[in-house]
């Protein structure tokens, strides 16, 4: 996908939330140490409230600003799953070997 790149070691996944999350659906390496890097400006609707249940994260991301999130490299196949505290809006990226 185009909003993942390597810094290093690392690989960064570039979300937007504001009125949902952009893009909806990211294709990302397995077997990789990942940040999931979720972007706000303005974001005052409920995708502000980030959840991730399979890291246990849940947490307000400032209206403007950018969030880093640890995500441990993750196995083939899985997909991380995100939504926002009122479950309208969501998110997935799908580890890929």
């Amino acid at each position: 996908s185009t909003n993942v790149s390597m810094e290093g070691e690392k690989q960064i996944i570039e979300i937007t939330a504001k009125g949902g999350y952009s893009p909806g659906k990211t294709t990302a390496k397995a077997g990789v140490p990942t940040i999931l890097r979720v972007k706000t400006n303005s974001t005052f609707d409920c995708s502000a409230a980030l959840r991730i249940k399979s890291l246990g994260y849940s947490k307000t991301l400032p209206a403007t600003g950018t969030t880093d999130i640890e995500v441990p490299a993750q196995l083939a196949g899985s997909t991380l799953k995100a939504l926002c505290s009122m479950g309208m809006y969501n998110f997935e990226v799908q580890f890929q070997g």
